[in-house]
């Protein structure tokens, strides 16, 4: 409904509190002057009291709705610091988790391929899908015999574990390798006695050897073949031709098949060296040697222009003769002939058998 208009009370306590909001003194307007009186007779007029309303009234609850508005506050300085931009705020990092056992069934029985637990009447694993009965067991590497043999019938491996796939290159190059370390252990096997002879023979002591009989091509008189093994070094055998005699032999023959080690040569008439130049000294000798088995083979032995003896390492067994047939020498000249003082065979010693 319409609101109720103020009451007398209101319109008295308005009426004296309004010289008082323009400032000038109770019943005067605010320029200090007394207001003008109204007109005697006026019906409308009526004479506004000063006095305060009565509390509960109706002034005192309009005048408690009057709040008086305060200045408006100075605005703060600007600051002297100028404004800056944020910072780029830091990337999160993520967060790794640890990882974590499935916990299933708790008291059941585990998996053997995942571990998680599962209940007692479960056949496959909850987790996995594999059988419960089952457990994985890592096969036996095979022999490598065996793994060349069997090819491509071996077990497939598991995922994860398989191997790097090889190409047809790649199992070419398996049966290659094969072929080799076969064709190794074949050498091995034929050739096992010879290898422990020469082991032997690297350790065995020597002994000299004589041989029980010896001819030449031809010989210069007093200097026959007997004088090259007579184990004096300053008797020599010579052919009695000038130059480097060229294709002249001496050879020497043993009645029982030997065994030969060493082999010691002492070119010229004497092992001392001013004499060194009064013959011409053998170079490169070839030696054929024949075995029991009337088998024949062929060393070529290269001398140095030395006095006294050069070892050479002769290894032959079952040996009957060997003869030594002159290829080269150093100063050959019209004047003089080639000369060999001693020549030595040394084998094993008798004591090594022991």
């Amino acid at each position: 409904g319409p609101s109720p208009s103020p009451g007398p009370d209101a319109r008295q306590w308005a009426a004296s509190v309004a010289p008082a909001a323009h400032g000038g003194p109770e019943g005067h307007p605010a320029g200090g002057a007394p207001a003008a009186a109204q007109p005697d007779g006026d019906p409308d007029t009526e004479e506004i009291p000063t006095t305060p309303p009565a509390p509960g009234s109706d002034s005192e609850r309009i005048r408690s709705l009057l709040v008086p508005v305060a200045d408006p506050e100075q605005r703060p300085a600007a600051p002297t610091v100028a404004p800056v931009l944020p910072g780029v705020p830091d990337a999160h990092r993520p967060q790794v988790r640890a990882p974590q056992v499935d916990p299933g069934d708790f008291g059941g029985i585990p998996c053997p391929w995942c571990g998680t637990p599962n209940r007692p009447d479960r056949h496959f694993c909850g987790r996995c899908a594999l059988s419960m009965a089952g457990s994985r067991v890592a096969p036996d590497r095979l022999p490598w015999w065996r793994r060349l043999l069997n090819g491509g019938n071996g077990e497939t491996p598991w995922a994860g574990e398989r191997p790097r796939l090889r190409r047809g290159f790649g199992r070419i190059l398996n049966w290659i390798v094969g072929a080799l370390v076969l064709a190794l252990l074949v050498f091995v096997v034929m050739n096992t006695g010879t290898a422990i002879q020469a082991v032997k023979d690297h350790f065995a002591k020597r002994a000299p050897v004589g041989p029980d009989t010896y001819k030449a091509s031809r010989s210069f008189p007093d200097h026959g073949a007997k004088f090259a093994f007579d184990k004096i070094n300053n008797t020599w055998w010579g052919p009695g031709v000038s130059q480097s005699g060229q294709g002249e032999w001496i050879e020497a023959h043993f009645a029982e098949p030997t065994r030969l080690l060493d082999l010691v040569i002492t070119s010229g008439v004497s092992t001392k060296s001013d004499q060194l130049t009064q013959s011409a000294l053998p170079h490169r000798i070839e030696a054929q040697i024949t075995t029991k088995d009337g088998k024949k083979t062929t060393r070529t032995i290269t001398l140095d222009q030395a006095a006294g003896g050069q070892r050479r390492k002769f290894r032959a067994g079952d040996v009957t003769a060997v003869r030594f047939t002159i290829r080269s020498a150093y100063g050959a000249a019209t004047d003089k002939q080639v000369s060999i003082a001693e020549i030595e065979f040394f084998g094993p010693s008798s004591g090594n058998d022991s």
